[in-house]
């Protein structure tokens, strides 16, 4: 018995070195909740991981257009436009021509239910004149909130091996949204956009499948796998989820609605902390799942993934098992424009209305050399609450 063990041991070693996904695939990928009403963390496990964020990118990128909106530079029916360089991003694209214009509402619709590309650096040329500039507010914003474990490259999150981010970190963003924006609630519980006769389905699987689900974002590029961040509310309780390097829709949407689940149901007792007290690891480098997810090794990871967390497979239990219907929002064009001038970038961009979310300046935020340092006084006061606490 005792050679057996160690044939069986030596055989799921040499396994580990052949199928270098088999390892990440027999573990739980980065995951967070997190009770958005008390801003206590009830589980987390890898929270401060650095991952590529993906499309979740534009949970940063909606944020900078809310807070223009917030500060009167922009408004919702401020045009943006799609510039040749903002057609020129990789799918998924809204494909409208250059020069076409539609209200910075229908953009943050298309933004966070289609997710499309040429979208996310349109409202970002819209808010901070080019693509660049509002790149470095990405960044500027991040160190401001304590995002320590975060550094964008681009407004999408098409994969460029520079742009990472933690569960932490994204917990802190969208908390940001959430309580702060609630007016724009609707846009993160849509379940489609049309214009024209095309139709765009949100890929959230839990806003068809998992009751009381309000929102967020999903993102997925192949280095990063399948992310996703959750709300939903049950019974007076508001919680978020978020998902990291999930192996399919299937393999990203149980996992967030099973602790979504769990922690209605009690399941997770809590921390007794806030995202605030989970250390990020910048030192260590993120993960790359391209060759598990979209590279030779995809079939075994796969594999070992469905076996290790069987959640939603036929014949297995369901935590998607609602059938719900949603709202679809219609995009109206404005039609061409040329020559709109752009807003002008605020003197002082970061509103006084979010002063009680900075924190230390002291902190070292990841980024390159051109990035402002200078954020102002250290003021390390609570993360947002909810209006009504």
């Amino acid at each position: 018995m005792h050679h057996t063990r160690r044939l069986l041991a030596s055989l799921f070693l040499l396994l580990l070195v052949l199928v270098p996904g088999l390892a990440l695939a027999q573990a739980n990928p980065p995951r967070l909740l997190m009770d958005m009403t008390t801003g206590e963390v009830l589980f987390e496990e890898d929270a401060g991981q650095p991952w590529h964020p993906a499309s979740l990118t534009k949970l940063m990128t909606a944020l900078l257009a809310f807070e223009a909106i917030d500060t009167g530079q922009l408004s919702l029916s401020s045009p943006v436009v799609i510039s040749a360089n903002a057609l020129s991003a990789a799918p998924s694209r809204t494909n409208l021509p250059v020069d076409t214009a539609i209200t910075l509402e229908d953009a943050l619709y298309i933004l966070i239910v289609q997710s499309a590309n040429d979208i996310a650096i349109a409202i970002g040329e819209t808010v901070a004149g080019s693509e660049a500039a509002f790149v470095a507010m990405m960044n500027q914003r991040a160190a401001q909130l304590g995002l320590t474990g975060t550094h964008y490259v681009n407004p999408h999150g098409l994969h460029d091996p520079r742009q990472v981010t933690t569960a932490r970190d994204l917990a802190i963003i969208a908390l940001n949204i959430r309580v702060r924006f609630p007016q724009y609630d609707p846009l993160f519980s849509t379940h489609a956009v049309a214009y024209g006769e095309r139709q765009v389905e949100a890929n959230n699987e839990l806003l068809s499948g998992f009751f009381g689900t309000d929102g967020m974002k999903t993102g997925y590029v192949c280095a990063s796998g399948l992310n996703i961040v959750a709300t939903a509310r049950r019974n007076g309780r508001w919680l978020m989820a978020v998902v990291l390097g999930g192996a399919s829709g299937r393999d990203r949407g149980e996992m967030a609605a099973q602790l979504l689940l769990s922690g209605f149901g009690g399941g997770y007792r809590g921390t007794g902390q806030t995202v605030l007290d989970i250390a990020n690891h910048p030192e260590i480098q993120p993960v790359d799942m391209r060759s598990m997810i979209c590279g030779a090794d995809a079939p075994s990871f796969t594999e070992a993934r469905e076996a290790a967390f069987p959640a939603g497979l036929a014949g297995q239990v369901t935590y998607l098992a609602d059938s719900l219907s949603g709202t679809t929002h219609r995009i109206v064009t404005l039609g061409r424009q040329r020559d709109v001038p752009f807003p002008r970038q605020r003197p002082d961009w970061l509103p006084a209305a979010v002063a009680d979310i900075i924190v230390p300046s002291d902190i070292t935020p990841m980024g390159d050399a051109s990035m402002p340092t200078d954020l102002g006084p250290s003021v390390p006061l609570p993360l947002p609450r909810p209006a009504w606490l």
